[in-house]
């Protein structure tokens, strides 16, 4: 049954802004003494948490369209950047952001919602320690420990998006109103210690009511959560001393965190309360709202059907309301132009990540070609939707934020790092072996088995290839110190790709089409490695193709495909040491002195 979240009945709860850098609620509606007292009431406050992920400006609308882009794998679909009539989006992904932008510079962003969860988290927390006996009341345990799990999530999404920022993990009071940036090392220790208290508190996917569902937190996503963490402390950030390194504190060590990283993953895997599952149902059950507990997915941003804009961004674009949605969106985030064609021609995960088409501006509509410098992303469809949408621009389909193949990648990369390939290899194989024919998972074994560097070169490309349009790529990047080479590496690609040099010589200069017969279908050939504009041009003589030109230069114009400003325009500064937002200037200054940007340069 979906959905938990009712937010006509919290508003009367919960209140707003309170501080210079949070939202907070009033103090009388969550008063401890009430919320301990009953299970009921701390569940609403729960709730409460949820609210500040889901309200406009939160991750709905602020984080999720933008956090993650553009990486090598990931990019913005909107015109290119000379063109862009919105820098103020553009400049979000390709690092290029200021404190000033004009989308995020508002005091209801996603910044000051992620410190309203929090200051809602941190006063059920503080009721249920002090009223809620979770000592001898297992109900208040698991509630206090989801409270802990969400405070986790958004601190986490914080420094992910801000790097260091103020941590406050006590409901506010008038000594704790302004702070100072807190080192992210200190949070993710105290993250690490939340989580592994809270994991003891939690019942396993569908050992109560509670964790039936994937809207609610469960063992499984606190281990899980505790992994990802763990590789991130490990990782290399760019910190306030103006050097991109790996943490200086012993406790967050890279032995420590690889540890973690494995025994909670090993204990996921090991549990059986999750599945892997096949590649495509995955998402097909993202899309119809199968929340059930149990199979790939760990948890889920939970959205009302009229509420989250995740299809609105993430899915292939309808030009109409037509017979598979009432909304005419999509495609706002797409694939790099050359990831279709990094693929393995026979990878289950190819056609449904990486979509040349979308859907015509008519009622009735049919799958159309769009630019191969403007793919879609296809793990998320309408019409894979079991619903109507009720909204103009909200779906209502959760935001899947953990799922089973991270949880065997981490296992994987953690315990190539701690013993070596073949141990680890047991871990990235279930996941190549729902996509993969066995003689070429057989290969990759060969090829990434060699050594420690192959295979971790080895869960670099899988990642990518697996996790494409799911936000991770750059925070991955980002913890391995490959962002820059990376970033540099997919420009490279670009400009091979449009000339067809290198790994894409074999590709044909246009592609051909015609719709199926059940007049929806786009059949499309010269996609694929070794496909050639002769067997394109017997297609349209005697199959009734139509050809469009794909990659070659316009015939008339000689204008590229890809073209320079779309390169360049991937990012513009040095990724590495712009992929942290600065904390928007209004929080600055309303801070009372307490925060700055000088070490991000402004």
């Amino acid at each position: 049954m979906k959905k938990y979240i009712k937010l006509s009945i919290l508003a009367l709860s919960l209140a707003g802004l309170s501080s210079c850098d949070m939202d907070a609620p009033n103090q009388s509606s969550l008063d401890p003494s009430v919320v301990g007292y009953t299970e009921k009431m701390a569940e609403s406050a729960i709730m409460g948490i949820h609210q500040s992920f889901g309200e406009t400006n939160s991750y709905r609308g602020r984080f999720i369209p933008y956090y993650g882009m553009n990486t090598d794998v990931e990019m913005i679909n909107i015109p290119t950047l000379a063109q862009t009539p919105d820098g103020a989006k553009y400049d979000l992904c390709a690092y290029n952001a200021t404190p000033n932008n004009t989308l995020m510079n508002t005091s209801n962003n996603a910044y000051a919602k992620f410190y309203e969860g929090i200051e809602r988290a941190n006063m059920v927390i503080d009721a249920i320690k002090q009223y809620g006996d979770p000592a001898n009341r297992p109900e208040m345990a698991q509630l206090l420990g989801e409270g802990m799990t969400l405070r986790a999530v958004l601190y986490l999404d914080l420094i992910k998006g801000w790097g260091d920022v103020p941590a406050r993990f006590e409901p506010i009071s008038t000594n704790t109103m302004y702070q100072e940036r807190t080192d992210r090392d200190s949070i993710y220790v105290r993250l690490l210690s939340d989580l592994k208290e809270a994991e003891d508190m939690m019942p396993w996917p569908n050992d109560n009511d509670k964790t039936k569902n994937v809207e609610r937190v469960s063992k499984s996503f606190v281990k899980g959560l505790r992994a990802r963490i763990a590789l991130y402390a490990a990782g290399f950030s760019y910190r306030a001393d103006g050097t991109v390194r790996r943490s200086n504190a012993p406790a967050l060590s890279v032995d420590n965190m690889y540890k973690i990283a494995r025994d909670e993953c090993e204990d996921v895997i090991n549990s059986g309360k999750n599945k892997l599952g096949d590649f495509k149902t995955n998402f097909t059950n993202l899309c119809m709202d199968k929340t059930d507990a149990g199979n790939e997915s760990l948890w889920e941003v939970p959205f009302s059907d009229g509420r989250g804009r995740v299809l609105y961004t993430w899915g292939v674009k309808h030009n109409a309301k037509d017979q598979y949605t009432k909304q005419a969106q999509g495609g706002v985030n797409g694939p790099l132009p050359y990831l279709y064609y990094d693929y393995d021609n026979e990878d289950v995960r190819r056609d449904i990540t990486c979509v040349p088409y979308d859907w015509s501006n008519e009622s009735q509509s049919k799958q159309q070609l769009r630019k191969v410098s403007k793919w879609c992303f296809g793990k998320l469809r309408y019409e894979w939707m079991g619903r109507i949408v009720t909204s103009t621009n909200d779906d209502g389909v959760n935001f899947q934020y953990m799922r089973m193949a991270d949880i065997y990648l981490m296992a994987a990369e953690a315990i190539n790092q701690l013993s070596g390939p073949s141990d680890a290899w047991g871990y990235m194989e279930p996941v190549l072996s729902r996509v993969l024919p066995a003689e070429k998972v057989a290969t990759l074994k060969n090829k990434y088995t060699a050594n420690k560097d192959a295979f971790f070169n080895g869960i670099v490309e899988q990642r990518g290839l697996e996790f494409a349009g799911e936000q991770l790529r750059k925070a991955d990047l980002i913890r391995w110190n490959l962002i820059d080479d990376k970033l540099a590496e997919a420009k490279t690609k670009m400009q091979a790709l449009r000339t067809r040099t290198g790994a894409y010589a074999d590709l044909p200069g246009s592609v051909y089409t015609k719709t199926a017969a059940d007049g929806e279908t786009l059949i499309i050939y010269g996609l694929n490695h070794g496909d050639t504009d002769d067997e394109g041009a017997n297609l349209v003589s005697l199959n009734g193709y139509e050809k469009t030109s794909w990659l070659e230069p316009d015939s008339k114009t000689g204008v590229l495909k890809i073209d320079d400003d779309l390169i360049n325009g991937l990012y513009i500064n040095t990724p590495s040491t712009h992929a942290i937002w600065p904390i928007w200037q209004t929080f600055v200054d309303n801070s009372n002195g307490k925060l700055n940007n000088t070490w991000l340069g402004f």
